[in-house]
């Protein structure tokens, strides 16, 4: 008992550094899950992303940034020094914002004259919903039919002749 209590105590510390490293202050990576995350004026990000929530830069993002589900608004003096991706959700830039290079998936793409874009500009429109279930929802089901086949295959050659039983007389 004491052997497992000691080892529960070290995986529990040994979480905890780990999780504290994940959230040091040396750290300005920005991963949120339905919450919006905003960087602000005169303020620095390294990379961004941002599961089915938006994304507002007013300031400077040194990384790459990435959306899934969600709504991307790069202000006036907003920069993104990286990749701007956004799937199934809508980019706009505003009046005097910076980006490399976009890609937006099952979306709007949005984009005041005086907004640069010093790479390339990849769309493909059209439904989300169809976007989403093509890049994520196929690949599930192939392997479901694969695992499907498999289960067909095994109860078919698995299955045992019935024997009669012997008669008596």
């Amino acid at each position: 008992m004491r052997f497992l209590l000691s080892r529960l105590f070290l995986y529990v510390l040994c979480t905890a550094a780990l999780v504290g490293s994940a959230f040091g202050e040396g750290s300005h990576d920005r991963t949120q899950f339905g919450h919006e995350i905003i960087v602000g004026p005169g303020e620095k990000a390294t990379d961004v992303t941002c599961f089915s929530c938006s994304v507002r830069v007013r300031g400077r993002v040194t990384g790459d940034l990435t959306t899934f589900g969600g709504t991307v608004v790069i202000e006036q003096d907003g920069e993104v020094s990286g990749d701007t991706t956004v799937f199934a959700g809508d980019l706009r830039l505003e009046s005097g914002a910076r980006v490399r290079e976009v890609t937006v998936f099952g979306g709007k793409f949005r984009r005041d004259p005086s907004a640069s874009v010093r790479g390339d500009v990849t769309t493909f429109g059209g439904g989300a919903a169809l976007w989403m279930f093509i890049v994520f929802g196929l690949p599930f089901l192939v392997v479901g039919a694969f695992i499907a086949l498999i289960v067909w295959l095994v109860r078919k050659f698995s299955r045992r002749q019935a024997v009669p039983a012997p008669v008596s007389a």
